[in-house]
């Protein structure tokens, strides 16, 4: 599977922005999709989850509330709609594909490139 993320770049505090994940190469409703991000200096972390048929999602507390993740499988793309966001949401955001629920970066297999997102207070 490769994964390809955009929408990334600048948002002030308080604003919104929707990162996109498009998937080329299986059948991509047989895949759990994640999102995960890496802030400058730390650690890869996970943001959200969604099943394969979509209908099924899950949260980090410190987007939960405000993040809302949706895919479409006829377009093999993913969605991470971001809301009320804060400065500490900057981070290089990743999406990845995975055959399990987990909250884990090794239970993902495939990855994106990455796209940075920048909030300025």
């Amino acid at each position: 599977v490769q994964l390809q993320a955009s929408g990334g770049g600048l948002a002030q505090a308080g604003g919104s922005l929707r990162l996109s994940c498009v998937a080329s190469g299986r059948t991509f409703s047989n895949y759990v999709m994640g999102w995960f991000r890496q802030a400058p200096g730390k650690e890869r972390e996970f943001v959200g989850r969604i099943s394969g048929s979509g209908g099924s999602t899950y949260y980090a507390d410190s987007v939960k509330g405000r993040s809302t993740i949706s895919r479409d499988n006829a377009k093999n793309t993913v969605y991470l709609q971001m809301n009320s966001l804060k400065p500490e949401d900057t981070a290089v955001y990743y999406c990845a594909a995975g055959s399990f629920r987990s909250s884990s970066v090794g239970s993902y297999s495939y990855w994106g490139q990455g796209t940075e997102l920048t909030v300025s207070s």
